[in-house]
């Protein structure tokens, strides 16, 4: 008997970056492992992300990123159950693009009313009464890291990888997010290079990022930098690293699968608290970007990052005692169920 048909709707662009289409690829890959089938709204920017990443997923056009425009091609497919991860949806759209079939909300805000059947949020203090009121009675709520959306070739490194952590550092990985807001992969490489002598620096971004420009002219006269543009080898170039410097998004959680001791940078208002969270379990330093004394803060966290080992061994456990990275597969489960229960 065939799988349910999924569809998933998530947001991309210069704004809000790539990890959303990214977590949401994970489950849809876990989805498809337990024998759904699976196609993304593909809006433009979310289409460039497949074409680097999944070339053979199957695509729903959409003319825009507007709700209007998602709305419009999820009206065109036929499904039996529906994905969202877009924080500019609501429960008016979900309920109207879902047409009284399944829907998984995955969320990390609880800000808003939301149209799901089942809500994941994988913040790390969140609760199910944060979303009183925001989600409808009866709702399955899916809650805390244990069901993050992290690929299943971090947890195949994962215990290669836990077995040396706290070692000298011979490699840095730096990953601020695929389009590099605000040029920041940039800005953090040209504060790094001075600060590190025989270090490898593997630095990740994405095709479009603004930064890839000046940091190809830069690799070229320094070797210890290697630029990964749209790499398919994140998670072995996380468990090669001994530190990272990584943003606060949805690739905390790889990070944490593989315990690489980070210097987490927060570069939007709704990272802040979840990675509040992992700076308290003592699972990260975390520092604001955008903050008043940024650069100054900067230069003695990597000196804490690069010169104590006890440090990074203490970082490694907290951050990989967080997550274990089989959470695609978990909640690819219980929504398969789900749709079962309603069909």
């Amino acid at each position: 008997m065939s799988g349910p048909n999924i569809l998933f709707v998530a947001d991309a662009g210069a704004a809000v970056g790539g990890g959303h289409v990214m977590r949401s690829l994970t489950l849809a890959g876990a989805l498809a492992d337990q024998g759904a089938h699976c196609r993304f709204v593909t809006p433009p920017a979310v289409e460039a992300i497949l074409a680097a990443f999944a070339p053979n997923m199957p695509r729903a056009p959409a003319e825009g990123p507007s709700p209007a425009d998602l709305a419009a091609a999820a009206r065109r497919e036929a499904f039996d159950a529906i994905v969202f991860d877009h924080y500019g949806l609501s429960e008016d759209d979900h309920r109207g693009m879902a047409r009284g079939k399944p829907a998984l909300v995955i969320d990390d805000l609880a800000d808003r009313p939301l149209g799901a059947d089942l809500l994941l949020d994988s913040g790390p203090t969140r609760r199910a009464e944060d979303y009183l009121g925001l989600t409808p009675e009866g709702v399955r709520l899916l809650l805390g890291p244990q069901y993050a959306p992290v690929r299943p070739e971090f947890a195949a490194l994962r215990d290669t990888a836990l077995g040396w952590r706290g070692e000298p550092v011979g490699r840095v990985l730096v990953s601020l997010g695929l389009t590099d807001v605000d040029g920041i992969t940039g800005r953090v490489v040209e504060k790094l290079r001075p600060k590190v002598n025989e270090v490898g620096i593997d630095v990740v971004l994405g095709a479009e990022a603004p930064s890839l420009p000046s940091l190809t002219k830069i690799a070229r006269r320094d070797i210890r930098i290697v630029l990964h543009v749209d790499t398919p080898l994140m998670a072995q170039l996380t468990a090669e690293a001994d530190i990272a410097i990584g943003a606060a998004g949805s690739s905390t959680w790889e990070r944490c699968a593989l315990g690489l001791p980070t210097l987490m940078l927060v570069l939007a208002e709704n990272q802040r608290e979840a990675a509040q969270a992992v700076a308290e379990r003592g699972a990260a330093l975390v520092l604001d970007a955008g903050a008043a004394g940024f650069e100054a803060a900067f230069d003695r966290a990597l000196m804490r990052l690069t010169t104590d080992a006890a440090l990074r061994r203490q970082l490694s456990q907290a951050s990989a005692e967080l997550c274990d990275g089989l959470g695609a597969p978990r909640v690819a489960e219980v929504f398969l169920k789900l749709i079962a229960a309603r069909g």
